[in-house]
């Protein structure tokens, strides 16, 4: 199961994890309204839908008046949102993210998941923030560490310490990046998560570090232990055939093509 990103943000700071301030919205007023209450110069409106790519579709604009503010989340709102990954149909934006800007001097790449090989939780950590991390892969594999974590002795500082070298922070910014890695994996852990995903994770030209954009998903086998998790769920942004299908009790997966297989 996928949650929006105002949704991971609210879960990220509720362990700690640093995330600028913003609301959600269901109309350009109400954006407007949001806008104030933050206070700041600059602000940036995020569509949001469970899919990536959203700035090279126009759903990531930076704004730097309450009218432009307004503009583009009338833009949005209401209308289909096409990105390299929703298809040529789109997705449908119901609400907008209206966040406070921030001074970026470095964009990182920061990430847990599920190791299916080691059948751990380990750590992708990158200094190619802010841009597709497959190509980061793909084209430069060595700019990519990834770290492991032992369930049996869990988290330590350790883990910090290499998760800052290998993003290349020192000082109080490699304090601030193992306090990070310490948040990010107790939620995963307490949360049945199957992804974190912080792209970019930047370092501020004031010398901290802020989760820019979150991506977060869960187990969805582990959604019974988690009603707060499960009440996050947006059944609009789901297949209907596979909701229906999940109500039943049955697996369905929705592929393209003309060919099913039934087992």
């Amino acid at each position: 199961m996928n949650i929006h990103e105002y949704q991971a943000k609210a879960l990220l700071g509720d362990y700690g994890a640093p995330v600028a301030k913003g609301r959600v919205a269901h109309s350009p007023q109400e954006a407007a309204a949001h806008a104030r209450d933050l206070g700041g110069q600059t602000f940036v409106v995020k569509a949001q839908i469970h899919a990536g790519g959203r700035g090279k579709g126009g759903g990531i604009k930076l704004v730097k008046t309450l009218e432009e503010l307004h503009a583009e989340a009338d833009r949005m709102l209401g209308k289909p949102l096409i990105t390299p990954q929703t298809g040529p149909k789109g997705r449908l934006v119901r609400r907008v993210y209206v966040v406070n800007d921030a001074t970026i001097a470095r964009e990182l790449y920061l990430s847990l998941l599920v190791d299916r090989g080691s059948g751990r939780v380990a750590f992708v950590a990158s200094t190619e923030g802010g841009v597709d991390i497959e190509a980061v892969a793909a084209n430069t594999p060595e700019k990519i560490a990834t770290l492991t974590v032992d369930p049996a002795s869990g988290i330590s500082p350790f883990h910090g310490r290499v998760i800052a070298s290998a993003l290349k922070l020192e000082g109080a910014l490699a304090k601030q990046c193992a306090s990070l890695v310490g948040a990010l994996y107790k939620l995963f852990v307490e949360k049945d998560a199957s992804l974190i995903e912080i792209n970019p994770l930047v370092v501020t030209k004031e010398g901290n570090l802020l989760c820019l954009d979150a991506k977060i998903g869960f187990d969805d086998n582990a959604l019974f232990r988690h009603d707060d998790i499960a009440a996050l769920r947006d059944l609009d942004e789901e297949d209907p055939a596979e909701v229906e299908a999940a109500r039943l009790g049955l697996s369905y997966v929705k592929l393209d093509g003309t060919i099913g297989c039934m087992v």
